[in-house]
């Protein structure tokens, strides 16, 4: 199976990426990455891979390790461009989240929402994790609604955010604040009914490759949204089983 795996040029979260690209290689499928331009390798939030303050709040070591091993994969290193890329060729999408300015260039590209639109409509399996449940609540159908308007799904909780902004905001501003609305807002917002939003237990542990009793996801269809890096690991193997 081909997975593409839309990315900014700067500015994704570490975790988010390199844990299900770890895992989707490792069950035998190919991750296609794509850039607005293509060509030259993005680089994920340089914070989550020193430490976001005083050497903490970072990706934990297992996933930096596993995005340095996938920064020398080819495919890496020469994303193809997602200016006019026809999207339903491929098998799946994952859409991987990050909180930092650089990731505005892909949370907000009409271009790339419509690319998202058009494989919605296949039917194939869509995973999308904290912020990116939001490109996709930013992505319309046909009818203009956003394709999540009838689904079940979960975001970054806006407790983690606000939390992760509070926590911060003397030193680094609005790092955490990637939009004035919170994700959360914005994501309900979409949907045709509050009731469809689901936060999850309130949670800051992090689950683990083996481990997954902190970590939440929601499945719905060929869909199946997750939180924060913490859910990662989940995430990946309920997209994986989607896969087939």
């Amino acid at each position: 199976m081909r997975v593409l795996v839309p990315l900014p040029d700067t500015d994704f979260d570490t975790t988010e990426v390199a844990v299900p690209w770890k895992l989707l290689t490792e069950a035998g499928h190919e991750v296609v990455f794509t850039t607005e331009d293509g060509g030259v390798a993005p680089r994920c939030d340089q914070r989550l891979l020193d430490g976001v303050l005083f050497g903490k709040l970072g990706a934990e070591p297992e996933p930096i390790a596993f995005y340095e091993e996938m920064t020398r994969s080819a495919a890496f290193g020469a994303p193809l461009s997602w200016r006019g890329l026809d999207v339903t060729t491929y098998d799946g999408l994952l859409l991987p989240g990050g909180h930092a300015p650089g990731m505005r260039q892909y949370l907000g590209s009409a271009e790339l929402q419509a690319s998202i639109a058009r494989f919605w409509a296949t039917g194939k399996p869509v995973a999308a994790i904290c912020h990116g449940v939001l490109v996709l609540a930013r992505s319309k159908d046909a009818d203009g609604r956003s394709v999540l308007a009838e689904r079940r799904t979960t975001c970054l909780p806006k407790y983690l955010e606000r939390s992760g902004y509070l926590l911060t905001a003397w030193k680094l501003g609005k790092y955490y604040r990637t939009y004035p609305e919170y994700v959360e807002d914005e994501v309900v917002a979409n949907l045709a009914n509050p009731a469809q939003f689901e936060r999850g237990p309130r949670e800051t542990t992090r689950g683990t490759r083996t481990d997954h009793t902190h970590a939440f996801v929601v499945e719905d269809g060929n869909y199946v949204s997750a939180r924060w890096p913490g859910d990662a690991y989940l995430f990946a193997e309920k997209f994986i089983a989607l896969l087939g």
